[in-house]
């Protein structure tokens, strides 16, 4: 008789530049995504084996709305309302039952906060989340360091590695 060893399908990795949004059902997908004050956004549909990213870099579209157009990712405003249709979308409007994580928001080369975006980023996206009744599940922000995220559809887990080290995010 033989038994496997594995019986894991493999992963399929689908790769999140910034400004971009991924939503997907397919239980063999992995999101994976690098961010310094950008943030990503991640939504996922329990019971459904869905989930969805969108990797944040600035604030509001209001500095510039043709962009927004094109890249709506790119800003919270126009990011979060782009992932929120697209979610709805994948499991029927049940907007309360969605679970929200945040990674990223970091203070990269900016030593005298001068610019702070990866604060105002964070700010941003939880006012918005907040206007759209939805908390926070898990956070990992801030900080000055880098980090690698990978979510995967099948289970929801999100893991971050920063500095050589990965840890789950519940």
């Amino acid at each position: 008789m033989l038994q496997a060893i594995n019986d894991r399908k493999a992963e399929i990795p689908i790769y999140i530049g910034v400004g971009e949004i991924v939503v997907s059902k397919n239980p063999d997908n992995v999101l994976v995504t690098s961010l310094g004050s950008c943030v990503a956004v991640i939504m996922l549909a329990p019971g459904i084996c869905g989930a969805g990213l969108a990797h944040v870099a600035l604030p509001s579209s209001s500095v510039n709305i043709e962009q927004s157009r094109i890249k709506p990712g790119y800003y919270a405003d126009t990011g979060i309302a782009r992932l929120l249709s697209a979610m709805d979308k994948l499991h029927g409007g049940k907007r309360g039952r969605l679970l929200v994580k945040l990674v990223g928001g970091a203070n990269i080369m900016d030593p005298d906060n001068t610019f702070d975006i990866g604060k105002r980023n964070v700010l941003a996206i939880k006012k918005i989340l907040w206007e759209n009744r939805l908390g926070v599940l898990v956070e990992d922000l801030g900080e000055d360091i880098s980090r690698n995220v990978r979510v995967r559809v099948d289970t929801g887990q999100v893991s971050v590695k920063t500095l050589g080290k990965e840890r789950v995010i519940l």
